[in-house]
């Protein structure tokens, strides 16, 4: 049977997924999570014509030639307006942020004053009027489209929301992610395993993995190599909105998976694909849950992860599923591809010239999870791509997790 190219996977995962539905979650909790809805700003910012320094608000008339004397009348701090008027020959101190007293068209910062008692001497003259001030809804105005639908929520856009008066926000529901791995091999951390096991990794991994982009993973743990077992898991997993196995998918007696998801009633949208790292890669689906059957190797899981689950997981989000393939020199010779696209760990360095150079790590084998750790890309090579020589442009797909 011929395999699947990744492309080709890859669009059937992603094929009629988009955004969840919405939740109402107060700002301090929405870092991280994307906007669901276009955000008008509640109010003008800043609200009032405000001086943007502290000096002296006056009348442009009475300061374009210098020495000038002015009275000083009041005083403006911050959060307590003057509530008089400026007429001609007078002044009011005034601090950043207050409010322009009325009369006044102009602040003369206090560098370029001389103040005494009850007057100040004006040393230099304000070049137009309106000078340090900001005007009433400088920022943003009432009314205005300011957060935009599918915008990532950082600190900045925390800040502006709560700045628009804002005390909650619409923002996407997290895509609710169930883990399970498969195996008589495996020991949960912090236990002894037998001569014959080894301890369990990459569910603790993927739970970080899911985090990282934006979902909500819940872990079913580890599952032994039954039918029974496995379908039990399949069913408690039946809420999420993607289950993801690992182990279990390749072609051994005790790969149970596919067995177990047949005896729930699934059946699967594709199993293999033309993929190095990852060739047992299994999809299914299940009314509106995916089903990912990562392979059980921790290199081959994760490398799927990024290839796959990551944009399924910002499609799910709102957000546009990109690769963020960027374009790096190669920095040793490679020979001819074979039919699998290949995703090669390499290290990744400036050049003198600032291009990228992504160099092979030595060992490819698909157990190293060390590997995983020392390197910084993923250099991808398609299906029989001729040789390459050092120096050469490819593709590197970056590990940002």
């Amino acid at each position: 049977m011929a395999l699947m190219p990744v492309g080709e996977a890859k669009d059937r995962i992603l094929k009629g997924a988009r955004a969840l539905s919405r939740e109402t979650v107060r700002l301090h909790e929405c870092a991280g999570r994307v906007l669901a809805a276009d955000i008008k700003a509640r109010r003008d910012q800043p609200p009032f014509p405000a001086s943007a320094m502290d000096g002296y608000a006056v009348r442009f008339a009475d300061v374009t030639a210098v020495p000038a004397r002015l009275a000083v009348i009041g005083a403006a701090p911050a959060g307590h307006g003057f509530a008089g008027t400026v007429k001609s020959g007078q002044a009011v101190r005034i601090f950043t942020g207050a409010p322009v007293p009325k009369g006044a068209d102009t602040v003369v910062i206090q560098e370029s004053t001389e103040a005494a008692n009850d007057h100040v001497d004006i040393t230099v003259a304000a070049k137009f009027e309106g000078q340090h001030i900001r005007r009433k809804g400088l920022d943003f105005a009432r009314g205005q489209d300011v957060l935009r639908r599918g915008t990532l929520l950082g600190a900045r856009e925390i800040g502006l929301a709560a700045a628009m008066n804002w005390p909650e926000l619409p923002v996407t529901k997290r895509p609710r992610v169930a883990i399970f791995t498969t195996g008589d091999e495996l020991v949960s951390p912090g236990n002894m395993p037998r001569a014959d096991q080894i301890v369990s990794s990459n569910s603790f991994a993927l739970v970080a993995f899911v985090r990282r982009y934006g979902g909500d993973a819940i872990d079913l743990g580890i599952v032994p190599d039954n039918i029974k077992a496995i379908s039990r898991a399949v069913r408690k997993a039946a809420g999420a909105d993607i289950l993801l196995t690992t182990g279990g998918a390749s072609v051994g007696d005790h790969d149970l998976v596919q067995a177990a998801l047949k005896a729930e009633g699934i059946e699967l949208d594709f199993w293999k694909i033309a993929l190095r790292p990852g060739k047992p890669l299994m999809f299914a689906r299940k009314g509106r849950q995916r089903i990912l059957g990562l392979p059980g190797n921790p290199v081959s899981a994760f490398v799927c992860a990024r290839i796959f689950l990551k944009p399924l997981l910002l499609t799910l989000l709102g957000l546009p599923p990109t690769d963020d393939i960027v374009k790096a020199r190669l920095g040793c010779d490679l020979p001819a591809n074979d039919l699998r696209q290949d995703y090669l760990r390499a290290r990744v360095a400036r050049r003198s010239d600032g291009a990228y150079e992504a160099t092979p790590l030595a060992v490819q084998d698909s157990s190293m999870q060390r590997a995983l750790t020392e390197a910084q890309g993923l250099i991808v090579r398609p299906p029989f791509a001729p040789a390459a020589s050092s120096g050469d442009l490819i593709d590197l797909l970056p590990l940002d997790f």
